[in-house]
């Protein structure tokens, strides 16, 4: 039996895939939709939207940026924590 989804749902589900940075197939699976129909989502709200907006290009990209900057900052925190464990190991 196939479940209906609300538009409301679709729109939360494309925005989710296009700006996570998780797969297509990892939000599929967490909102308990199968891939094709997800892809099928995501290509009707862009032929909806025609042209990208330039707006949204630059908020794809402080979302991808802050992505980044967070896993950056995490590997910086452990490398500082490696580098403390190592100097405390020196007799």
């Amino acid at each position: 039996m196939a479940a209906i989804h609300s538009d409301e749902f679709k729109r939360d589900a494309v925005r989710t895939a296009q700006t996570s940075g998780l797969t297509r197939r990892q939000v599929a699976s967490d909102l308990g939709v199968g891939l094709s129909t997800l892809n099928k989502w995501v290509k009707m709200v862009s032929d909806e939207a025609g042209p990208p907006d330039p707006d949204q290009n630059l908020l794809r990209e402080n979302e991808r940026l802050r992505r980044e900057n967070r896993i950056l900052k995490e590997e910086r925190e452990l490398l500082k924590k490696a580098t403390q464990f190592f100097a405390a190991q020196k007799p």
